[in-house]
């Protein structure tokens, strides 16, 4: 076919495919990474149609630039200190000393099989030692590993996104700064870039945070005047200090995510979209530059990079990072084995190459094919795998028990709380600050946010979730929620509450199951009435059924099966009442409900109570 010369046609193509490869790895359940990057090859190499230097010329370089600056500010700005010291102390390690060994690792290994000098190779290393949690927590919800694995995987991968994207940058600009300058004035050369862009973004991100903290900057254009003052910082500090534009906004993320009183979810949801449509465009220009020819001439260095990384570089991280802790060997060995490459790895490649490429500096046309394949090699790999060697090794969760609760009304915390004391694993997701305050005070796990939005992608923890109860106030909050966990969780873990017909607008009529899930309960518990019960002096209880008391006997006791909720099988997987969905409890089984409680009860209750905290207090 005939190469695309015309750069609307080209740009249309792009953001066309980039949103088609988005939604294929949504349909999939795998990283988006994987789709973009066969678009990209089947664009480029494959059919000849996209050729990225040819169409853009000498706008390609600021473009990637520019893409990479709102990158890279977004993951600085997840880059908190105090999470930092909060992690277990693998985490810590992993992010640290585990970097530094990955770097020499990889750096090593480039610098004999590919002869890279030994800067460049030390920046290909830093490059490696990034995931990210958008590789990251779709493998873990496959996997589901042991809650320790999970937790130390899901913070390293969100930890580590910054962190090596700022020691990548200390690399790139200490090679610019010696290539550019004498040899006596490289040091100095490197200096003046990061003081110049540490002022920089240190400038923007305290001025910026100042402003916003004090409501200076009108609701709707908090977005607009972030994305605007992030390409300002970048191009002020290039300006100043020859490429200081990525010090800046990277310094500039971690003083606003780093700054006391001040919220950062709503500027890390400023880039959901316009990240998106970013990345996807990135990843599918980097591979359609990619000469296969070139890859294949290298095809046996790159065979022995890969066995460096997945046999070599890892499993010494983890051995480092978790000598003297309780980590098992089996879940060192699953640790050894999960570490796919990311965004960040792929983006920050990009701007590098180009960059060094332009410089002069030997091996940097390597660059960008080394990370892409190793992004490809580790994430399918580790995809196709990593479940039957967590299983292997005995440290895979048989079943996902938890239950994601979308809203946080009373109705939907007195369920969680009873969920919760039973060791079920709960989370409560809720937009309203005060609601979710709530949740935390009464001790449950909580997320605060939209449920449905990108932002709950990167940092909504569903490792242990399989299930889904929307019992928002907010109908069509709860149906986009079992719309976008229906393919997490599978259409048979998906229920929505009933609302009052009151509460809809006049003439709409009732969304279909394919859109809105199972309905809970029975038709008159709708979530008004459950509250108003509440109101009433009703409380939401458990029984566990026996051979004697049986599901006849508690519906008896307790008037029918109208207020019946929730039941918990044999092997403590929620199963909620509907109509939809034929459910007989029966012995061991736990069935959670909505009982009138008389003072009389009340009082027993107490006494109870009463009894229990005594007998603590004896143990």
């Amino acid at each position: 076919m005939a190469p695309i010369t015309d750069p609307t046609l080209a740009i249309t193509l792009i953001v066309a495919s980039g949103v088609f490869a988005q939604w294929l790895g949504a349909r999939l359940r795998t990283p988006a990474i994987l789709p973009l990057l066969f678009m990209g090859f089947l664009l480029g190499p494959g059919l000849g149609l996209l050729n990225p230097d040819a169409v853009f010329g000498d706008l390609l370089f600021p473009t990637i630039s520019m893409a990479v600056a709102v990158i890279l500010f977004e993951g600085a700005l997840t880059l908190r200190f105090a999470d930092l010291r909060g992690a277990a102390t693998p985490v810590i390690r992993l992010v640290t000393v585990g970097v530094l060994v990955t770097v020499l690792i990889l750096g090593w290994a480039v610098h004999e099989i590919f002869a890279f000098p030994w800067p460049l190779a030390l920046l290909f290393g830093a490059i490696g030692a990034v995931s990210g949690p958008t590789v990251v927590m779709p493998l873990l919800r496959t996997i589901r590993p042991n809650d320790k694995v999970a937790q130390v995987l899901r913070w390293e991968a969100i930890l580590i996104d910054p962190v090596g994207a700022v020691l990548a940058v200390v690399l790139f600009e200490a090679i610019v700064a010696a290539g550019a300058m004498t040899e006596g004035s490289s040091v100095l050369a490197f200096l003046e870039v990061f003081a110049i862009g540490g002022a920089v973004g240190a400038g923007f991100g305290f001025a910026f945070g100042w402003a916003l903290r004090r409501h200076a900057i009108p609701d709707y254009l908090i977005n607009v005047s972030t994305l605007g003052l992030v390409l300002l910082a970048f191009t002020l500090a290039n300006t100043l200090g020859h490429e200081g534009g990525l010090v800046a906004v990277t310094v500039m993320g971690i003083v606003l995510g780093n700054l006391p009183g001040l919220r950062t979810g709503e500027l890390i949801d400023f880039k959901e979209s316009l990240s998106v449509l970013l990345i996807s465009a990135l990843f599918i220009v980097l591979a359609a530059r990619v000469d296969f020819g070139g890859m294949m001439a290298i095809a046996g260095g790159l065979a022995l990079l890969m066995a460096i990384i997945l046999f070599i570089a890892r499993p010494l991280n983890v051995l480092v990072s978790t000598i003297g802790t309780e980590t098992s060997w089996r879940e060192r060995a699953l640790l050894s084995w999960i570490a796919p490459r990311g965004i960040v790895a792929a983006a920050i490649s990009a701007i590098f190459a180009v960059r060094l490429q332009e410089a002069g500096v030997e091996g940097a046309e390597l660059l960008v094919p080394l990370t892409l394949v190793m992004i490809m090699v580790t994430v399918v790999l580790q995809s196709l795998t990593a479940r039957p060697v967590a299983e292997l090794l005995n440290v895979a969760e048989p079943a996902a028990r938890g239950v994601l609760i979308v809203g946080a009304n009373p109705f939907a915390l007195a369920l969680a709380e009873v969920l919760h004391e039973r060791g079920v694993r709960v989370l409560v997701a809720d937009t309203s600050w005060s609601q979710t305050r709530t949740a935390r005070m009464k001790g449950l796990p909580t997320f605060f946010g939209n449920a449905v939005s990108e932002y709950a992608d990167r940092e909504l923890d569903l490792v242990g979730v399989g299930s889904l109860l929307a019992l928002s106030r907010q109908p069509a909050l709860n149906a986009l929620s079992c719309m976008r966990y229906r393919h997490e969780f599978g259409s048979a873990n998906v229920f929505a509450v009933r609302h009052d017909p009151a509460t809809f607008e006049k003439g709409s009529d009732p969304l279909p199951l394919e859109l809105r899930g199972h309905l809970l309960f029975k038709p008159e518990l709708t979530l008004e009435r459950a509250q108003e019960l509440l109101r009433e002096g009703y409380k939401v209880r458990l029984t566990r059924l026996t051979e004697e008391f049986d599901f006849e006997a508690l519906a008896e006791q307790i008037g029918g099966t109208d207020n019946m909720l929730l039941a918990i099988d044999k092997d403590g997987l929620v199963k909620p009442f509907s109509e939809e969905t034929r459910l007989r409890a029966g012995a061991d089984w736990r069935v959670v409900y909505l009982e009138k409680v008389s003072e009389e009860k009340k009082i027993e209750k107490k006494k109870e109570e009463k009894a229990q905290r005594e007998a603590k207090k004896k143990d």
